[in-house]
Formats: structure tokens, C-alpha cells, sequence
């Protein structure tokens, strides 16, 4: 598996050139719209147990488990927008392999068409839309890996664009030690129709993610690596006070530490496990902390936390996200196999 991550961070800078900040296209890719992964800070890549919910964000975690299990999630964003998905993952014992199929979109909703004087001549719609196919399968008893092939649509009135999209992911899972190590490299693509004449990078990502489960005790931790494409994150916010050295009269410059930038790469996590029925979900992303918080109204940027609860056959997940001061994600994901009612029959 350590050769694996190696391999995943030299590829990086070859496959894609990583822009953050708004720089890319089809944003809809890096919106965690699983209540289960928004609850555990955005991406949650490294347990493997059956829920699809996480395989189909990392194809390297499907499993048998997943086979027959239909997924269904929600996430009223801001201002509006709708965001969910509907998935549904199989397993083929003949091609020991579990595939999957999802279909995410955002609904941007409906705006006013109006000419060149303003005058109101109607109205339009805008929303993206995202097409995957995704398949894993173990290599043996530790190791599993998979892919997801992703087509995506944006659309905003006349105007539209269009992408293919690769994901690859690794797993290492060995249930006796109670750890999980995942590595993914995400959005790996291209434009294939654009907006303009003029060619947007798709939000290429490398991530690194690991879990810890207590043999004796209902915890589990877990620590994700994002965005190791890149390795400094900070940048120059226009917006912050300049503090003013009263004997030189010199602007005073922040030193950005390599513990700041280190820990803007991570998110910390953990699950509570009362039941097999009933869990807590709890975590802290320091990058979004970083970028959304505001100085002197820090509120709770930055922490999510959530819910994961059986009903019957239902598996119902809910996840509280505080992104910004004006406003918060609350994300409510639906999961059941069929496979339940059968055997029930």
C-alpha cells in the first residue's frame, strides 16, 4: 500500500495541474453530498464496511456487502440550489467485482431572463449534472482497488460544457488490527466541450485517508489527507487587517509555519459506535476553517458532525456541516438493500 501512495503522489503533478480557489470547473465534483462523508469533514475514504454511500466516492471500497443496495441523498444548499444523487450497486460473484451506478446533479434553479434595458423577458435554468459507472474488486484479503468513469454536464441557459472524469482508488483493509488506509486520486480529465473557447482543468485531487478501530472500545478515528496534490494551500487574503510596526512604521508580514500548511491538508474524524444501529459522527476541517471563518464572528466554521441510525431495513444518515457564517449544509442520505426484503420473504 506504501508503494501504492507513492506512486499516486509522483503521478500528480504529471496527470493534472491542481488549482484551488475557484479556478476549476464543475465544482459539483468536490461537493460532499453524502450525509455520512459530510458528517466526517467532506471525504471520508478509508472505512470499508457496506455502505454505499462511501463506495461510490471511493470505487475502491466496494464490496459484495454493497451488492443490491439502492442509495438516495439530499442536500438543500444555499440560496436555493439542490444538490443529490441516486445510486445503486451490484455484485457479479462470476467477475468477483462490485459495480456501481450514480447519477448526481444541482439545481441551480430558475433566473430572470432580462434584454439589454432590463426589461424581464422570461426566464431560464441552470444545473450540472453527473453520469458515473464505477466497479472494485478485492486482490486478495487485504487489498482492494477500483475505478469510477464519470461523465459530467454543466448547463446555464444556452450555454453549456461537457467532461470525462477518472477516479482511482486503493484500499489496504485488515480487520483483525482494526485499520483501513485508502488512497485516491480524483477527477483525473479533461473538458471534451467547453463555455468559451477556452479550456478549464476539472478539480483534480490526491487524497490519502486512514481509520482506526478499537478492538475493546465503540470508537473509530480517522485522519483524511486532502488536496497532497498541492502542497502549500495558504494565500494572500485581500480582506485582512495589515498590522503596522510602530517603530519602522513597515508592514509586519505573517510567516506562514510548515505546521499551519501541514495541517490545512487534514481533517480529523471520528465515529461513535453505540450500536449496529445507532451512530455519532464528529469532525474538524482546518482548510475550511482557514478559507471561511470570519476573524471576528468565528462562529463554528470548519466542524461537521452527524448521525448514522438503522430503521428496520432503512439506513438513514444525516450531516450538519457549518461552511460559512451566512449559512450551514444539512444533508440527509436514505440506503437500503434489497437483499433484506428478500431473505425476509
Amino acid at each position: 500500500m506504501i508503494r501504492f501512495v507513492a506512486l499516486l503522489l509522483l503521478l500528480a503533478p504529471s496527470v493534472l495541474r491542481a488549482q484551488l480557489g475557484g479556478k476549476d470547473a464543475f465544482r459539483v465534483l468536490t461537493i460532499p453530498s453524502s450525509a455520512r462523508a459530510s458528517a466526517l469533514g467532506g471525504n471520508y475514504i478509508a472505512v470499508k464496511d457496506n455502505d454505499i454511500n462511501l463506495g461510490i466516492f471511493n470505487p475502491g471500497l466496494l464490496n459484495k456487502d454493497m451488492g443490491r443496495q439502492v442509495a438516495l441523498s439530499y442536500l438543500p444548499y444555499f440560496e436555493g440550489i439542490k444538490i443529490g444523487y441516486a445510486s445503486y450497486a451490484h455484485h457479479f460473484d462470476s467477475l468477483n467485482t462490485t459495480f456501481s451506478g450514480t447519477i448526481q446533479y444541482v439545481d441551480y434553479g430558475a433566473f430572470r431572463r432580462t434584454d439589454e434595458v432590463g426589461h424581464d423577458i422570461g426566464e431560464f435554468r441552470a444545473g450540472e449534472y453527473v453520469m458515473q459507472i464505477g466497479a472494485g474488486r478485492a486482490l486478495d484479503s487485504l487489498f482492494s482497488i477500483g475505478a469510477n468513469l464519470k461523465f459530467i454536464t454543466s448547463s446555464y441557459d444556452t450555454y453549456s460544457a461537457s467532461a470525462f472524469a477518472l477516479d482511482v482508488g486503493g484500499v489496504f483493509h485488515k480487520p483483525s488490527k482494526g485499520v483501513t488506509v485508502a488512497a485516491m486520486l480524483r477527477n483525473v480529465g479533461r473538458q471534451t466541450s467547453t463555455f468559451t473557447d477556452q479550456r478549464e482543468d476539472l478539480p483534480f485531487e490526491v487524497q490519502v485517508g486512514v481509520t482506526y478501530k478499537f478492538k475493546h472500545a465503540p470508537f473509530r478515528l480517522g485522519l483524511m489527507l486532502e488536496q497532497l496534490q498541492q502542497w502549500d494551500l495558504t494565500y494572500e487574503d485581500p480582506n485582512a487587517a495589515v498590522q503596522i510596526d510602530p517603530t519602522t512604521g513597515e508592514v509586519i508580514e505573517e510567516k506562514v509555519t510548515t505546521m499551519r500548511k501541514a495541517l490545512l491538508h487534514t481533517v480529523p474524524s471520528a465515529e461513535i459506535l453505540l450500536s449496529r444501529n445507532f451512530m455519532l459522527r464528529v469532525a474538524y476541517n482546518f482548510r475550511r476553517r482557514d478559507e471561511l471563518v470570519i476573524a471576528d464572528k468565528p462562529s463554528a466554521v470548519g466542524l461537521s458532525f452527524g448521525i448514522g441510525l438503522k430503521v428496520t431495513k432503512l439506513h438513514l444518515s444525516y450531516g450538519f456541516s457549518q461552511l460559512h457564517l451566512a449559512g450551514i449544509s444539512n444533508t440527509l442520505t436514505l440506503a437500503v438493500r434489497l437483499n433484506d426484503f428478500k431473505k425476509e420473504g
